[in-house]
């Protein structure tokens, strides 16, 4: 990644101890770039930062028709795995007349404490209904039974990721380059930063009067607007956020430092990647690009707990502190 730009720096007493740079684009309704922080043109992988795009022929084609407004949000998780998840997620498979091993999504820890200390007071073993993809994974089978697709949704040449890679690909205005495997072995297809924030404008200029995928891409929105403690978990920066903006912004991270917002009310789109991967540095650039738009207070608990946390030292004192570095203030 050419140009990166420094968008994050930890300081320990007054020295500068460590530095992210990154990329970060704000695009308007018509995807035009109003602001742009490094190289626009960065290749990047957006990992489930995209998940609203990869949601939309689950209603395009018809097959959500009959969803609620929780499992839209859950089709757009990254979810810690917590009760008010998995109970989500396996009454909706159980709807759907499937089970926890038709899900190809694989098993992980849960993220959520409560959820995690209790499998293992019951000696009990993940299972794919905890993995954080799994409400995700739950809207490509209701999207594969609905077009009688087989049971290997998440392979490439699938009909199912053959439709998300085209709503990808129509959304960001772009080609993708290449491809990778993500994490719950569901493809996940390249764009540049512009062409995520192209994506995301796109949602955010969506309007209910527009035509079949306007009008999937303002259910998806306002559904994880609604319901940000469903997109993430009680403890997550993208919850969080979500609700310090007055549920007025939709928020989601991706794996490797990736961001993306969604704003209705300025019809703007936003997509950073931190070039090392780092979460608090993608995290503290995400708050600051939304305090600088006008969303966000800079002085709210949550704003503060991501954009510019104290650093404490195990006796709990201050020794440091994170900061947007000066391109963002």
């Amino acid at each position: 990644m050419a140009n990166p730009v420094n968008l994050v720096e930890i300081w320990r007493n007054d020295l500068l101890e460590s530095l992210h740079q990154g990329h970060a684009v704000v695009c308007d309704a018509q995807g035009e770039i109003v602001q742009a922080w490094g190289d626009p043109s960065a290749v990047i992988f957006p990992r489930s930062s995209c998940k609203m795009i990869q949601a939309l022929p689950l209603l395009e084609s018809g097959a959500g028709s009959h969803l609620s407004t929780e499992q839209l949000a859950l089709s757009c998780a990254s979810h810690q795995g917590a009760a008010i998840h998995t109970d989500r997620v396996a009454l909706w498979l159980n709807d759907l007349g499937y089970t926890e091993a038709d899900l190809r999504c694989g098993p992980q820890t849960p993220g959520d404490r409560d959820a995690r200390e209790g499998l293992i007071r019951a000696g009990a073993q993940p299972c794919q209904i905890h993995n954080n993809c799994s409400g995700k994974h739950t809207g490509f089978l209701t999207l594969n039974k609905h077009i009688k697709g087989r049971a290997d949704y998440e392979m490439l040449d699938h009909p199912v990721q053959m439709m998300s890679k085209a709503a990808f690909e129509e959304t960001t205005q772009e080609t993708s380059p290449t491809y990778g495997i993500d994490g719950c072995s569901a493809p996940n297809h390249a764009c540049t930063v512009h062409g995520l924030a192209r994506a995301m404008s796109f949602f955010a200029s969506a309007k209910t009067t527009g035509d079949l995928r306007s009008q999937a891409a303002v259910k998806l929105r306002d559904a994880m607007m609604t319901y940000p403690e469903l997109v993430a978990g009680q403890t997550s920066a993208c919850t969080e956020l979500m609700r310090a903006t007055g549920h007025k912004v939709a928020i989601k991270t991706g794996a490797e430092g990736v961001y993306v917002a969604i704003i209705p009310a300025l019809k703007l789109g936003v997509a950073l990647k931190i070039t090392d991967g780092a979460t608090r540095a993608s995290e503290a650039a995400i708050a600051a690009i939304l305090v600088k738009l006008g969303v966000l207070d800079a002085a709210h608990p949550a704003t503060i707990a991501r954009m510019t946390p104290d650093m404490k030292n195990r006796r709990g004192i201050h020794v440091g502190y994170t900061r947007p570095a000066a391109a963002l203030l």
